[in-house]
Parts: structure tokens; sequence; C-alpha cells
């Protein structure tokens, strides 16, 4: 992951959820229906997930990020990649939109498996209408998107190996609708891939 341009532009990051309200409340409702209460959200950011849902801890790698976060969350400034947090520590971990920025996808999710009985991890899937404007974006030089590798559902089951229990997805729409919220459906791995904002849940390997 490349950290600097996050500690450089820490609320450049954090003021995309001020200007696409739409976007984040149906990424934030795709999100909650996991119930992830209690659990630790790896790729915290700012924070913008982890407060609202109800999870205790928090990791990132970027302190000036950690900075901007709620103070009532356990804040830890670590790598994915290797997580300082005890086996099975937690009920659940999130990553939303975490491992396109990781340097090793797969040592990140064995890493939450390991800390948390289950994994959800939120992506916008390569080859969405979403996936595809963001990697325009990132073409054309975006400060953070062309630091992001964009994957598809199908490559987030091979990383894990393993087979979702479930998949909640949002954003069936593209980018040249507009913005509007969207309530989130559960759809199948293979729907998933249209859908410009995919939650997959995985069970622990522990």
């Amino acid at each position: 992951m490349s950290v600097e341009v996050f500690r450089s532009r820490a609320l450049d990051y954090d003021a995309w959820y001020e200007r696409h309200p739409s976007l984040y409340r149906s990424e934030l409702l795709a999100a909650s229906r996991f119930d992830c209460r209690g659990g630790v959200e790896v790729g915290v950011g700012t924070g913008r997930f982890a407060a609202p849902l109800g999870l205790r801890a928090g990791v990132d790698p970027v302190r000036e990020m950690l900075r901007l976060a709620p103070r009532g969350l356990d804040l830890v400034e670590a790598v994915g990649e290797k997580l300082p947090l005890r086996e099975g520590a937690f009920p659940c971990a999130l990553l939303v939109v975490t491992l396109c920025f990781v340097q090793d996808p797969a040592a990140v999710l064995r890493e939450a498996m390991r800390v948390a009985q289950r994994v959800v991890a939120c992506i916008v899937p390569r080859d969405s209408a979403w996936g595809m404007r963001y990697r325009e974006l990132a073409a054309g030089g975006h400060p953070f998107y062309s630091r992001a590798r964009f994957y598809t559902v199908r490559e987030v089951l091979e990383v894990a190996g393993a087979a979702p229990t479930r998949v909640v997805a949002t954003l069936s729409y593209g980018p040249e609708e507009g913005e509007a919220e969207e309530e989130p459906r559960e759809v199948s791995a293979e729907e998933a891939e249209g859908m410009g904002f995919v939650c997959l849940e995985f069970p622990s390997r522990l």
C-alpha cells in the first residue's frame, strides 16, 4: 500500500463521504446487513463505517487518518498483513474497499480470519459500471484510485480460498444515472459482478 498519499491527503479522502452522501448511505446499508457490532475494521481510515456500525476497534497504517476517526473506537496503527491482535478476539472483521489498496490481499484476509469469527469484505467490482468509472479516474491520475487495484468478485473468492456464506450488494445503476440511495439486497456471486458495491461474508479458518 502506498500510504504517503493518504498521509498527505487524509482530509481530502474523508471529504468524499460529504460529497457523495447517497453513495455513502447505500454502502453503509449494505455493510450493516452483516451486524459486525463489537468487531474490528481492518483499514478503518477515518472511521466512517466502524463508528456508525457499532464496531469496537479499527486498524490502519496511516496515523493521519486515525486522528480523524471518532475517539470512541479502539484504534491501532498497523498494517493488515500483520495485525497485532489476538486470535479469535473479535466476532467480526470488516474490510471496506481495503483489499484494493493493500500489498498482499491474501495475507490481509488470512489475518482477518485469524482474529475474527467471520470476515466481511466489501469491494467495488472491477468490471461493474462503478469499477470502470473509478478505473477511468485512475488512468487520469486520480490521487487515490490511481493507487488502487480493483478486483472482480471471482478474484476475491480465489484469494480468500473460500466460498462466501452471504453476498449483499447495492448500486445496481451506473454513475451516468446520477447518485441515489439504494436498498441493498442479497445476490449470487455471479450477479454481484455487475453491482457497484459488494460485501462478501466468509467464515473464520479457526
